[in-house]
């Protein structure tokens, strides 16, 4: 029995944690682990629903580690931070320009404190006592001129909340190490008696039911639901946990995550309570959510895919930041326009998420997926979302539809009132030095939008150094990497790339590079190399699309350009997104020629 691996529950405050103990525990033979992102009260949760799961112990940081080791009655190994972790976030700091601050507890600042003395760095340290005092030192900082901090999760999250750029101190592979070693001592004795207890826990797991438990002050005794959101199903089964006390057994049926499930609810009396117990059983049955090319999104997921874009960068807004939010906050319907990659449906997120709408859901009518049966189902259907008020509708690349579906869609908006019952959201794609296409300029004006226009990458390369640093210091806890920044020439090549595909371009070709670098700084000859593939793939596309292609010189140009695009409109397979990539030009241009020739 002792000679078992020991099995370890890992909650990391942030995901690079999570990385790393996998990674860390995969080259030991003593150490199984099973780990989770989650951090403070997230974390707890994740521990409390895995307390009747065979685990000899936790791992977890910080105060989340402390928070677990109220909760439970085995062993909670906490992740220390190294003086080398805080040196590493230091010197990566060093690539950034303007204000910043370390701010953290004694256990941070103390060390920073040394480590500034030894090596002369003039930083400035801000230290903190307890998390009341995170938002209101964070305020004070960020309006004495400071626009980034070095810090630990709490104060990250608080700083992210505040509009603050942030470089989180992770913990690196030699303190995860030496938390394992310290698990596996402390757990060898402790393997027996945890045994002694699985046989009833087991006979639990077996049932076909997810169960939980209540105690007689309605505490979350125990429970097998590994379902989203645990939190709030737990709070919609405590409402009626009245209703069972009195009739001692109670069935109901609730819509959770979309699918119906059968609820059980039975009285246990254990001395001299009485403990509520509810079984759950999934009847199979989903519930409708979304048709093809029309999507559903509440404010969460919404929120959680905006924070993993470009847009996510304080500052990477630039000017249109403070025009975001006071169109967020109007009636109006909004046109944003901005070539292809400049992350129109991020921006279209953000106003989602802060309007006044922003409990009710987003969707997103994605015009490049329209077929003639959900182009029917939008457009017909009793139960279409245009039928619906108070949300928010986001027409996405309304470029994408036919000539007579753009006028029957602005029909449709006219006569039902769409604008006035909804929060109404349109994009379009914009050629290259286009301010905007024919189709978004009669929406525009029909519809009297406020318009927001995304720059192009290439028009803001002397922020690239910036953006680059603080997008690498995400990537970083994102990977689980602990790269510095780039060599300077490296940064050169970066800044004299055109970026056709613009941000959405950048995002891949940053996370790429940082997939491919082992060293602290990314290295020129990876840059060029990433790069010049790039354009490779490009240069490739447009000479397979011309294989087999023979064209008459001696006629028009536009004759000639017809040819090509239906030549290349042939071999994407009638994909019109697809084909206007190869051409290199918006899929406004290619229906303007389309419906040119027609």
């Amino acid at each position: 029995m002792k000679n078992r691996p020991i099995h370890l529950l890992g909650i990391a405050p942030y995901d690079s944690m999570k990385t790393a103990l996998k990674k860390a525990a995969a080259d030991r033979a003593d150490i199984e682990i099973d780990v989770y992102t989650g951090n403070l009260e997230e974390g707890v949760a994740i521990a409390r629903d895995n307390l009747q799961t065979n685990y000899d112990a936790i791992i977890s940081r910080g105060g989340t580690a402390e928070l677990i080791g109220r909760i439970t009655h085995i062993p909670v190994i906490e992740i220390s931070l190294s003086v080398y972790d805080i040196l590493r976030a230091m010197k990566l700091a060093q690539n950034y320009t303007d204000r910043y601050a370390i701010v953290g507890f004694p256990s941070i600042t103390e060390n920073a404190h040394l480590l500034c003395s030894l090596l002369r760095y003039q930083i400035d340290i801000v230290t903190i006592h307890n998390e009341n005092e995170v938002l209101d030192t964070l305020t004070r900082l960020k309006e004495n001129g400071y626009s980034m901090i070095v810090c630990d999760v709490i104060t990250n999250n608080a700083a992210r909340h505040l509009g603050l750029n942030s470089i989180l101190i992770t913990s690196g592979q030699e303190s995860i190490e030496s938390a394992l070693d310290q698990a596996v001592k402390i757990c060898s004795s402790y393997v027996d008696l945890k045994e002694e207890n699985s046989l009833l826990h087991n006979i639990i797991d077996g049932s076909t039911s997810d169960i939980i438990v209540f105690d007689s002050n309605e505490n979350l005794y125990m429970s097998t639901w590994k379902n989203p959101d645990a939190d709030g199903f737990y709070e919609l089964l405590k409402k009626d946990i009245p209703k069972v006390l009195n009739e001692d057994y109670h069935k109901t049926f609730k819509n959770v995550n979309d699918t119906l499930y059968s609820i059980t609810g039975k009285i246990y009396p254990y001395l001299s309570s009485r403990y509520t117990a509810f079984y759950c059983v999934s009847s199979g049955i989903p519930m409708l959510s979304g048709k093809y090319g029309i999507q559903f999104t509440n404010r969460k997921d919404a929120e959680k895919k905006f924070s993993n874009s470009f847009y996510n960068i304080q500052g990477s807004m630039g000017d249109i930041q403070d025009s975001i939010l006071q169109i967020s906050q109007s009636d109006f319907p909004v046109m944003i326009t901005g070539e292809q990659g400049t992350g129109k449906e991020q921006i279209a997120r953000v106003i989602y998420t802060q309007s006044k709408l922003n409990k009710n859901p987003l969707v997103t009518i994605d015009c490049g997926l329209m077929n003639d049966k959900s182009w029917g189902y939008l457009t017909n259907h009793y139960n279409s979302p245009l039928n619906d008020n108070q949300n928010t509708l986001y027409f996405q690349g309304i470029e994408e539809l036919s000539s007579e579906r753009q006028k029957h869609l602005l029909s449709i908006i006219l006569d039902m009132d769409l604008c006035r019952r909804n929060k109404v959201i349109i994009s379009c794609v914009c050629d290259k030095n286009e301010t905007m296409p024919a189709a978004g300029i009669v929406f525009l004006n029909r519809l009297s939008c406020l318009s927001i226009h995304l720059p192009p990458l290439r028009d803001r390369l002397e922020e690239l150094p910036a953006f680059s640093s603080l997008y690498l210091a995400d990537l970083n806890v994102e990977l689980g990497k602990q790269i510095i920044g780039f060599e300077p020439n490296a940064m050169d090549l970066l800044q004299h790339y055109d970026w056709p595909y613009n941000y959405t371009q950048f995002k891949q070709i940053l996370t790429e590079l940082v997939v491919l670098t082992d060293t602290p700084y990314i290295q020129t000859s990876t840059v060029r190399s990433t790069l010049e593939q790039a354009k490779a793939t490009l240069t490739s596309e447009m000479k397979n699309t011309a294989n087999g292609l023979q064209l008459d010189l001696n006629r028009s140009l536009e004759e000639i350009n017809n040819d090509i695009i239906q030549h290349v409109l042939k071999e994407s397979g009638g994909n019109q997104t697809l084909a206007a990539q190869k051409l290199q030009i918006s899929r406004t241009t290619l229906w303007r020629y389309l419906n040119r020739k027609e």
